[in-house]
């Protein structure tokens, strides 16, 4: 047995002292270890690119030939691209460690004798916590007291109902052995009750920690990470074919004079050209994107916690939500108290008080508003004990005792309460229950039906025995009905206007909620939600999968369901092709923020809701949803347009390049220029993610279409080559320019061309009259044109092997950029009507007031 002052010092936890030695000795409490890394390591580690390395390796192949000059241009193209990707992936990094601390995942310890708040990463072994529902386990430990405490342990053993955990003490009085009752494993999580427990094993020593170091386990993929993986297996493609053209081309064509320095020159044209086709920058321009879509989505209260998150945000059409909160305002406020009559009875006010009032742990939302209802003196009562609620039973129970009366005390869902009661009272008269079941029923559903979130109540008297102070759920039967409590939480005043907003954004709303399908359907209609069907939680549970599957689209509400339902529902509809987000803050809702495309919880959710979820609201709020909705569909669109311009302005080029090696009797561009080129293309465009996007391209979720890219890239490839085949014969043929004149001559069309054509590629309108670029972008791009076009004047140019342009030839070339700009427009026009007519997709103008500026 153990004395009160044992307890005490038991009780008291750890030292300030003792923490900071355990900490020393274990480490931090983390299943990977993050190492602090310097930015010179990040910088170094950034050359650590397959396209980077053979760059070096030509700069130092071409150096030790004598071509000193090129190996340093090359190197220095390599140094500057790195420290630009550096850069971006550096400060973005930071202000992303910065938002997410924001949302840190605390726990309540027992430190110098008082409660204090840490981070998970700081728990030791010894440590002493204390556990509420919804908190998540961040060690592995040992049970020291347990009120009825159930644990999720699903994450760890594969478990789906909670598992019942006991102190050695509890143990002892149920004589069993268990191990595995006193243990309480990190990520498992409280799903009801409350404890105790103190600290064994933290980090990799922990049960979970050994599985995550032996699989070594990665996150699966996103949508938008498989999409990018797809779409650099297909440049790699293109690579490959034009890189052997060239090769072959190249070596047939001098293979009369072949020597060392030819296959060398051979070798490094052709990667050069790979460089050329390569979007290189597409990592630091969507960094870029991807960060400044974070920050602009912070300022409007939605945190993101990994950064891929957004582009799945922008994509999502489906968001799957519960009503509180959400479509209400949140703030439930106790109405009536009924009896099975639907008269106000008194008794059933002070059953329900009684059992809000002498509730351990955190009250919730209807707990708060029974107590705030009124003040009923309690003092005659006192507390035996209490059988929390859970996910199974649906309802929590309640002991008390006056003078030699024990009662118990039963609240939770009416149909559950049904189930375990034989009579009705009313004023103290007594009746069965078995004829008045179907007044019961309606009363229940007319309250439902006006909007009321209900609660039953239901009782009976304990026999007064002293020595019993623990009771188990299964007391709860042959109650005695006593009768309802009424809530309200009315909708939100702008909820309705902004579901409209979000059909017109192209997402549909479902509705995943507890209660029931008439109060739901209550609440949809007052927010102007259209219903298209509704499915109960006993219906889907008869429902097979290809069942669920098939009615899955068509249904707006699903009422009383389970958690293993909603993820089930969810996966249903990812079944269907659709990109489902999930909006959730509870214990249940976490099984389906973890298997929906994009998990959104909220900033005073539980634990394991913040932990699941990939986006965090600051407000539980469709506004703020919507306004991350839509930053997540710029952050898309600007992303995509680099992929559009980049690729298939490169395309064209290098496509070029492959026919000008047929008849030219030199390289119509030097490796070194071709890397000048791109690097000056791509670092011009490093101000995309501030750009505009136009108001038609928030109209509906943003995917990746890979033939689209692939038709495009052809069609405005091939266009490019056109003009830059007309400018070779004009400068060859018509002018009969010499090498390095006939370099300048093309790198200052085809820069021209590849730069400018962002502003005709940025939009499906028309420049500048009907879509603006960003003043950032458009100066960017201006600057980049006039300092090339200075270039071959200039003693950078010299190093390039550029020579100066007769001012007659550059108005000429000047010319032939307007009129391919023009030419661009028109093919622009044709190639979106073509492609929207075989999409049979109808264009739609977004109202002003759903965009947010």
């Amino acid at each position: 047995m153990v004395t009160n002052k044992e307890e005490k010092q038991e009780l008291a936890g750890l030292s300030s002292k003792e923490a900071a030695e355990a900490l020393k000795k274990f480490g931090t409490n983390e299943i990977v270890k993050k190492k602090h890394v310097g930015p010179v390591w990040i910088f170094f580690s950034k050359l650590n690119n397959p396209l980077f390395i053979l760059m070096m390796i030509i700069a130092l192949v071409t150096f030790f030939l004598g071509e000193k000059v090129s190996s340093i241009i090359v190197f220095s193209m390599v140094v500057l691209s790195a420290f630009l990707d550096f850069f971006n992936s550096y400060k973005s990094q930071k202000a992303v460690d910065e938002l997410i601390s924001r949302v840190a995942t605390k726990v309540t310890v027992i430190r110098d004798s008082k409660k204090t708040e840490i981070d998970f990463k700081y728990v030791v072994p010894g440590d002493l916590i204390y556990l509420v529902p919804g908190g998540i386990i961040p060690a592995d430990c040992e049970i020291i007291e347990a009120d009825d405490i159930y644990l999720n342990q699903s994450s760890l053993t594969g478990e789906s109902l909670p598992v019942e955990k006991i102190s050695k003490a509890q143990q002892a009085a149920r004589k069993t052995t268990s191990i595995e009752e006193c243990m309480a494993y990190m990520g498992t999580s409280v799903i009801s009750g409350f404890g105790v427990v103190r600290v064994l094993r933290t980090g990799v020593d922990t049960e979970y920690g050994k599985i995550a170091k032996e699989l070594n386990k990665v996150e699966p993929k996103t949508d938008f990470e498989i999409s990018i993986t797809k779409f650099s297996y297909f440049v790699v493609k293109v690579i490959f074919y034009m890189v052997s053209f060239v090769m072959i081309v190249y070596l047939v064509k001098n293979a009369d004079h072949l020597s060392k320095s030819i296959i060398l020159e051979a070798v490094t044209f052709a990667i050069a050209i790979t460089i050329g086709v390569t979007p290189d920058m597409l990592p630091a321009i969507m960094t870029l994107c991807l960060a400044k879509g974070s920050q602009q989505m912070a300022k409007k209260d939605v945190i993101v916690k990994h950064l891929s998150a957004i582009e799945n945000f922008g994509s999502m059409d489906i968001l799957c939500t519960d009503k509180t909160g959400t479509l209400t305002k949140d703030h439930i406020t106790l109405i009536k108290c009924l009896n099975y009559k639907g008269q106000e009875d008194k008794q059933v006010l002070e059953f329900g008080h009684l059992t809000s009032h002498f509730h351990k742990g955190v009250q919730n939302p209807l707990d708060d508003a029974i107590n705030e209802f009124s003040d009923i003196d309690v003092s005659l009562y006192e507390k035996i004990d209490e059988i929390p609620y859970d996910f199974m039973r649906k309802r929590s129970s309640m002991v008390v005792s006056s003078g030699k009366k024990r009662l118990l005390i039963t609240k939770g869902a009416p149909e559950e309460i049904f189930k375990i009661c034989s009579q009705v009272s009313e004023s103290g008269k007594v009746a069965s229950i078995t004829n008045e079941i179907k007044l019961l029923n309606d009363q229940f559903d007319e309250l439902s039906r006006d909007g009321f979130r209900v609660l039953a109540i239901a009782y009976k008297e304990l026999p007064d025995s002293n020595s019993e102070t623990e009771y188990e759920p299964n007391v709860e039967t042959e109650m005695i009905f006593s009768g309802f409590l009424a809530f309200l939480d009315p909708p939100k005043d702008d909820v309705a206007k902004t579901i409209g907003e979000l059909n017109q954004l192209g997402i549909e709303v479902k509705i995943l909620t507890g209660d029931t399908a008439l109060l739901a359907q209550k609440i949809c209609n007052d927010v102007g939600l259209k219903i298209t069907g509704i499915i109960s939680g006993e219906e889907l549970k008869e429902m097979d999968d290809i069942e669920l599957t098939n009615r899955v689209l068509g249904t707006t509400i699903f009422a009383r369901i389970t958690p293993d339902q909603k993820e089930r529902i969810i996966l249903s509809l990812k079944k269907m092709g659709k990109a489902v987000g999930y909006m959730g803050d509870g214990i249940n809702d976490a099984p389906a923020l973890k298997v929906a495309d994009v998990g959104i919880s909220v900033n005073n959710a539980v634990d394991i809701a913040k932990e699941t979820a990939l986006i965090i609201l600051m407000q539980k709020s469709l506004e703020s949803l919507r306004d991350g909705i839509m930053e997540g569909r710029r952050t898309f669109q600007n992303t995509t347009k680099y992929v559009l311009m980049g690729l298939s302005s490169n395309f064209g080029n290098m496509f070029s390049m492959m026919g000008a090696v047929t008849f030219l009797p030199f390289l119509p561009m030097l490796p070194t220029q071709i890397l000048f080129n791109n690097f000056l293309y791509d670092a011009s465009q490093l101000t995309l993610p501030s750009d505009a996007v136009d108001e038609d391209e928030l109209l509906r979720p943003a995917h990746w279409d890979l033939k689209f890219i692939r038709n495009y890239m052809i069609v405005f490839g091939f266009m490019s080559s056109i003009f830059d085949f007309l400018t070779f014969w004009l400068l060859y043929y018509v002018y009969h320019l010499s090498e390095h004149q006939f370099q300048s001559g093309w790198l200052i069309e085809s820069f021209a061309t590849q730069v400018f054509v962002i502003y005709i590629i940025r939009t499906k309108k028309i420049p500048f009259l009907q879509s603006r670029p960003s003043r950032a972008l458009f100066i960017s791009t201006f600057l980049a044109v006039c300092f090339v076009w200075l270039v071959p004047f200039t003693y950078l140019g010299t190093l390039l092997q550029l020579e100066p342009l007769p001012f007659m030839i550059m108005g000429i070339i000047a010319g032939y950029v307007v009129v391919y700009m023009v030419l661009v427009q028109i093919v622009k026009v044709i190639f979106y009507k073509v492609y929207f007519r075989k999409k049979k997709i109808v264009p739609r103008i977004l109202p002003a007031q759903v965009l947010i500026k």
